[in-house]
């Protein structure tokens, strides 16, 4: 995410390297250095001149103190008005109302479809709500296959008219189905073009009248960078929506939508997506993500991914079982399922500090365990119960099972046993390490 302005960015802090203080010449070397990665980054000229005004008045005769380095307090500075540009804070999420209506718009291929249902399994899942979807997109009966494939997935209903040409009447329609069938919550999914165009406009804009939406949710596909501004603009101009979604976010994302949208239209970014997954979806931090793009993880957002996959009772349990040193192959596997759950690998492995730009060459495809699960799925329930019990006829089956060779059997088992001391070694520390979503 962001990678090509992270690495730009961080060189240009490297002029302070070595300095004593900032002052006025090596400031002016490395704003303008700022500015060159923000326009690489598709910032429009205007907003990265204003930035960088602000960075360079802020830090002008700014004095280093308890042994700060002059390029840690610049990269403090730059941090702070990243996150001011970006929204400055969390936005607040509109799902009040008997049923709360989102309105979805935002041109075709941006991932409308996709983010309507990442957006109802989000307010199911995390929320607790009980959302129906619409397919208002009357032109592309592929959007109504695709949306109805993905409620099926994760279990809410679909509401649509395939032989209805008339979207408003649609829109009209789920929102009675909805208050009949008791859901809280009416997701609309509209049509796009590949460019802006009058029918389209008119179109959103009339079931924007009819069914006075609590919410609309202009989507954005984030690697489009200035050409996306000048859309929510356009877009905006006729909507007046209240937020934006940021998809694709890991996809070849040079950051000028995400650095740019707010400044532009004045409305905060809510939720920013990546992938297929329909779990994939995140409330936008603005803070969170200046930190990203200037290389320093997000700890916090990767302590609330595990959170919420770790049960507090099934952790407490496997720590009792670490602590005996009886960590076993399923539990081993149980725990492969839980972080495969919490998204992308390698975005997660971004979220730690320091670890992001050590693996940005690194190809980490998210079926990176799936050598290790087929060696598991080749055990019989004993032997994943009692990995001492793999004698090597044992595991001359289990190579066969899995279409592995006996050494890299033989070499995961040894890691297995290495990991397990490490484990217990760990959780026999006095403020050892806890499993995540243990609490203190």
């Amino acid at each position: 995410m962001f990678q090509s302005l992270s690495e730009k960015l961080e060189s240009a802090f490297k002029n302070l390297k070595g300095e004593a203080r900032i002052n006025e010449l090596n400031i002016a070397n490395t704003v303008k250095d700022i500015r060159r990665a923000l326009l690489d980054a598709d910032v429009n000229f205007k907003i990265a001149k204003e930035f960088t005004e602000k960075v360079k008045d802020k830090a002008v005769g700014e004095k280093v103190i308890n042994s700060i380095s002059p390029g840690q307090l610049m990269t403090k500075i730059v941090q702070d008005e990243l996150t001011e540009l970006m929204g400055g804070r969390e936005a607040d999420f509109n799902i009040t109302g008997n049923p709360a209506v989102i309105l979805i718009a935002g041109l075709q291929g941006s991932g409308k479809t996709t983010f309507t249902g990442k957006l109802a399994n989000y307010l199911k899942t995390k929320k607790g709500k009980s959302p129906l979807v619409v397919a208002a997109d009357i032109y592309r009966p592929a959007a109504i296959d695709q949306l109805t494939v993905l409620a099926e997935q994760i279990g809410v209903s679909i509401y649509s008219e395939r032989e209805n040409q008339d979207a408003v009447s649609i829109a009209q329609n789920a929102i009675k189905e909805a208050k009949a069938t008791n859901k809280n919550v009416v997701i609309i999914d509209t049509a796009g073009r590949l460019a802006i165009d009058e029918v389209m406009m008119t179109e959103v804009a009339n079931i924007k009248a009819a069914v006075n939406p609590t919410e609309i949710l202009f989507v954005v596909d984030s690697m489009t960078g200035q050409d996306a501004v000048n859309t929510a603009k356009a877009f905006n101009d006729r909507l007046n929506f209240s937020g934006v979604v940021l998809t694709k976010l890991d996809g070849d994302t040079r950051g000028g939508a995400a650095l740019s949208i707010k400044y532009t239209v004045d409305k905060p970014i809510k939720f920013v997506s990546s992938g297929e997954k329909l779990d994939t979806l995140d409330v936008f931090y603005p803070e969170r993500m200046a930190q990203r793009i200037l290389g320093m993880g997000d700890i916090t957002s990767l302590v609330e991914k595990a959170q919420a996959q770790f049960n507090e009772a099934e952790a407490r349990k496997l720590e009792k079982k670490i602590r005996k040193n009886q960590f076993d192959f399923q539990d081993f596997m149980d725990q492969l399922q839980q972080i495969k759950k919490m998204g992308n690998l390698k975005d997660l492995m971004g979220m730690i500090p320091g670890v992001g730009k050590a693996v940005k060459d690194i190809d980490i495809k998210d079926d990176a365990f799936k050598g290790i699960e087929a060696m598991i799925s080749s055990m019989t329930p004993f032997e994943r119960a009692n990995p001492d019990s793999l004698t090597q006829g044992r595991k001359l089956r289990i190579a066969k099972g899995s279409g592995k060779d006996i050494q890299e059997v033989n070499a995961f088992m040894k890691q297995f046993e290495q990991m397990k001391q490490m484990m217990k070694m760990m959780n026999n520390m006095p403020m050892g390490g806890r499993i995540p979503g243990m609490k203190r």
